[in-house]
């Protein structure tokens, strides 16, 4: 798809594809594991991936069998917080937790729903608006035509490729809709150009 994408960037923004040209192929990849993707997301909000990564890795020690929704809920808020995970996103992985577990949100249905839907179901948890569930999208369901225009590094990558002086949201969205059908492409090439994609 990813060749496809060039091809449709050559048409349509020439200067998008020349900035492909210089980086790496891009493979959008689905991950094996939702829940253990969102519980990730939450964990990282604000942090530098070498932190996330770090913390994440003393929050797995946590679990014997594994991450699950049940063994989080079992877990005591002090030993999370030992991780070094902060008390209020403690609270977003344990709503996170009971949401699935109550069958409140359905991961596994996320694979055939539509974007606006699962937008819908993940921002009813705590912790999690619509740039995290914009990158659940992208990055944990491999959606080839999904635009986060909250995201700050895309937003400045746009700026420096396009030398675009007055950044509204509108004036994004609008120049983000000649790289459809393969906008989620086109923000991992911008995000690429500027070496801070999120992970």
């Amino acid at each position: 798809m990813y060749e496809d994408a060039l091809r449709h960037f050559k048409k349509t923004d020439p200067l998008l594809y020349e900035l492909a040209e210089s980086i790496d192929p891009i493979v959008l990849e689905k991950s094996s594991n939702h829940f253990i993707r969102l519980v990730r997301a939450i964990v990282g909000q604000q942090l530098s991936v070498k932190a996330a990564s770090t913390i994440f890795g003393r929050f797995e020690k946590l679990f014997k069998k594994g991450i699950s929704a049940d063994q989080i809920l079992k877990l005591q808020d002090d030993d999370i917080r030992a991780c070094g995970i902060s008390y209020p996103k403690i609270e977003y992985i344990k709503d996170l937790s009971e949401k699935v577990r109550s069958k409140e949100l359905l991961l596994d249905t996320f694979e055939h729903a539509d974007e606006t839907t699962i937008i819908e179901n993940l921002t009813k948890v705590k912790g999690i608006g619509i740039w995290s569930a914009e990158m659940f999208l992208m990055f944990a369901l491999a959606r080839p035509d999904v635009f986060s225009v909250g995201d700050l590094g895309l937003k400045n990558a746009m700026i420096k490729l396009y030398g675009i002086k007055k950044p509204t949201n509108e004036k994004l969205i609008k120049l983000s809709k000649k790289w459809s059908p393969y906008r989620t492409y086109a923000c991992r090439i911008l995000w690429q150009s500027l070496d801070n994609a999120p992970k």
